[in-house]
């Protein structure tokens, strides 16, 4: 069980995958103690190689709290889930798990929201690809977000000494063989200066490199409302 200090995460580091789910615009998913439970998802893509990698997303939930600012601007939520790995093929030897979560404010995140469903302008904002939206990758809980704006936040901080004594940080886990996993509890994210409604949505990203193919595979959750 390794603690995430930085932004009070709890994670079980053996492997990868998470969805999320909720009305976009529901009154009063800001105030206290708000339970949101989220779908999940799953996604299986074949490499060129002929690797097979999926990716499932289970056990995800969000609650929504007010935030200390306590003013229209800001939100506050603390997010749970799991993400889980499996691959098969001669050549799989492990992968790279990267949980995270895009907010936004006031950006439409797309008409249909399932585990694994390219929608919106949102669907190439982890994996690298162009997009309209002005996204800046933040490695903080905690986001300053207008209108039209979005940030894609990681959801785990992993510490380790460096070759030179130093401290390292990952955001993602590493793990050998053909399955691993993350798991993630009450991990906190704060939305401050959108006026406007505000939204989050989960994904995974999961990298693959064998002897013939480097390839990243990526899981999105269902997007939710966070006020």
């Amino acid at each position: 069980m390794i603690i995430n200090r930085k932004n009070g995460v709890r994670l079980a580091a053996v492997g990868a995958a998470a969805a999320a789910t909720m009305g976009f615009f529901s009154v009063g998913a800001a105030n206290a103690d708000t339970f949101v439970p989220l779908p999940g998802g799953s996604i299986t893509q074949t490499l060129a190689d002929g690797t097979v990698v999926t990716v499932n997303l289970t056990d995800e939930s969000a609650n929504i709290s007010p935030s200390m600012g306590s003013t229209p601007l800001h939100r506050n939520v603390w997010v749970n889930g799991k993400a889980s790995v499996h691959l098969e093929g001669a050549g799989a030897t492990g992968a790279d798990i990267q949980p995270g979560y895009v907010l936004a404010c006031q950006v439409d995140f797309g008409a249909e929201a399932g585990g694994g469903v390219e929608s919106g302008n949102l669907v190439d904002l982890v994996t690298g690809a162009a997009t309209s939206l002005p996204v800046t990758p933040s490695g903080s809980g905690a986001v300053t977000l207008g209108p039209g704006e979005a940030v894609s936040v990681d959801i785990i901080d992993l510490e380790s000494a460096d070759a030179y004594g130093g401290e390292s940080h990952s955001a993602y886990n590493s793990f050998e063989g053909t399955d691993g996993s993350v798991t993630w509890a009450d991990s906190t994210l704060g939305v401050s200066g959108c006026a406007g409604y505000a939204q989050a949505r989960s994904y995974v990203n999961v990298s693959v490199e064998t002897d013939n193919v480097s390839s990243t595979v990526t899981l999105w959750g269902q997007p939710f409302s966070i006020g």
